[in-house]
C-alpha cells in the first residue's frame, strides 16, 4: 500500500525528471511582427510560442542540443538550444539583429550567435569574391583568425565552442568554392560573347547580335528562385534609372519547357520590364553552359561590341552596380 510520502516522492523525482528534460524560452519584444514566435529546426516547427495576456511570449519544452532557427513572421535569428537552458530575450522588431539580447541560463552562446549575425552583415562578401587570390587569402585568415579568438575569449559551452569550429570550417570551405567558381568564371572576361537566339516574351525571337552598339545587362533567373525574385524590385529601379540610355536589360529564363505558360504569366503579373527571354533547353543552352552557370540568379554585363565586361556582374541590389553602370554611361 502506497503512502502519502511515497506519492510525493514520486511526484518530486518526476518533477526533476521534466526540469531536467526541458527548457524555457521567453522573449519581450517591442514592435512585434506577429502573435507567434516559431523554433524551427531548418523547415520543420518543433515548437509555437504564442502572446500571452501581456503580449510576452514563453514556452517549456523539450529540444535535442543544437542549432536552430526563430522565426517572428518576417525575420529569422539564429539559436543554441539545449535543455535545462532559461533563455530570455528582449529585443525591438524594427532593428531585429541590432537588438537582439538574451539573458539568463544558454545567453552567452545565444549572444554569440546575435554578434555573428551582425559581424558577417557587416562583411561585402561581393567585393571579397572580386578580390585577388592573394587579398582574399588575407581576408580569410583574418576572419578564420577573429572567428577563433571569438570562440576562446567567450566563456562558452565546449559542446557549442566545437560545433561553431565546425560550423567555420564549413562557412570557410563554401567561400572558398564560391572564390573558385568566381576566378573560373573571370576567365570569361574580355572575350566576345556567345550569340544566342531566344523567344521573346513579346513576340518572335531575339539574338544577342541584335544589340550591339548597346551595353547589355543579362539577368539569368526562373520563376522558382526566391532570390532571383528577390532581385526584381531592384532590377526595375535599375531599368528606371537609366531609361534611355545606351543600354539594354535582358532576362533569361532557365525554367523548363514544362513551366513556359508560368513564366509567359509571372512576365505579366509582375509587370517586368526590360526584354524578357525564354532560353531554349534552359540549364543545357549553349549560352547558359558556355558561362558555366550552375547556381542563380546570376548577371552578366556586356559592352557595346558584344565583349564581356563583367561575366559574373553584381546585382541590382548591390549599390556596385550603380556606380558601375554610371561610370559607362553617364
Amino acid at each position: 500500500m502506497k503512502t502519502v510520502f511515497s506519492f510525493i516522492f514520486t511526484f518530486l523525482i518526476a518533477s526533476a525528471v521534466v526540469s531536467q528534460e526541458s527548457m524555457t524560452f521567453q522573449a519581450e519584444i517591442a514592435n512585434k511582427n506577429s502573435e507567434s514566435l516559431y523554433i524551427k529546426d531548418n523547415q520543420s516547427v518543433i515548437q509555437e510560442i504564442k502572446t500571452d495576456s501581456k503580449g510576452n511570449f514563453k514556452a517549456t519544452f523539450v529540444v535535442k542540443e543544437g542549432l536552430y532557427q526563430m522565426f517572428d513572421g518576417v525575420e529569422y535569428a539564429q539559436l543554441y538550444l539545449k535543455n535545462g537552458f532559461d533563455l530570455k530575450l528582449k529585443m525591438d522588431a524594427t532593428k531585429f539583429d541590432e537588438t537582439i539580447m538574451f539573458s539568463g541560463k544558454g545567453s552567452a552562446e545565444n549572444n554569440f550567435l546575435a554578434q555573428s549575425t551582425l559581424l558577417d552583415s557587416k562583411i561585402n562578401f561581393e567585393l571579397l569574391l572580386k578580390s585577388d587570390e592573394v587579398d582574399f587569402k588575407k581576408q580569410t585568415d583574418e576572419m578564420k583568425a577573429n572567428d577563433l579568438l571569438r570562440l576562446q575569449n567567450g566563456k562558452l559551452d565546449p559542446a557549442f565552442v566545437a560545433l561553431q569550429k565546425q560550423m567555420n570550417e564549413g562557412k570557410m570551405t563554401q567561400l572558398e568554392q564560391y572564390y573558385a567558381m568566381s576566378l573560373a568564371n573571370r576567365k570569361m572576361n574580355n572575350v566576345s560573347a556567345p550569340n544566342f537566339e531566344y523567344e521573346n516574351y513579346s513576340g518572335g525571337k531575339t539574338t544577342l547580335e541584335s544589340m550591339k552598339g548597346k551595353y547589355v545587362y543579362i539577368d539569368v533567373w526562373a520563376t522558382w528562385c526566391g532570390p532571383c525574385r528577390g532581385e526584381i524590385p531592384f532590377l526595375k529601379t535599375v531599368e528606371e534609372k537609366y531609361k534611355g540610355k545606351n543600354i539594354e536589360f535582358v532576362s533569361i529564363s532557365v525554367d523548363e519547357d514544362k513551366n513556359h505558360d508560368k513564366w509567359k504569366n509571372f512576365v505579366a503579373d509582375k509587370q517586368l520590364g526590360g526584354v524578357q527571354l525564354f532560353a531554349d533547353k534552359n540549364w543545357l543552352s549553349d549560352f547558359i553552359r558556355a558561362f558555366n552557370i550552375n547556381s542563380i540568379p546570376r548577371f552578366i554585363l556586356i559592352d557595346p561590341k558584344g565583349v564581356v565586361i563583367d561575366a559574373d556582374a553584381s546585382r541590382p541590389s548591390s549599390q556596385a552596380l550603380g556606380i558601375q553602370l554610371d561610370k559607362l554611361l553617364n
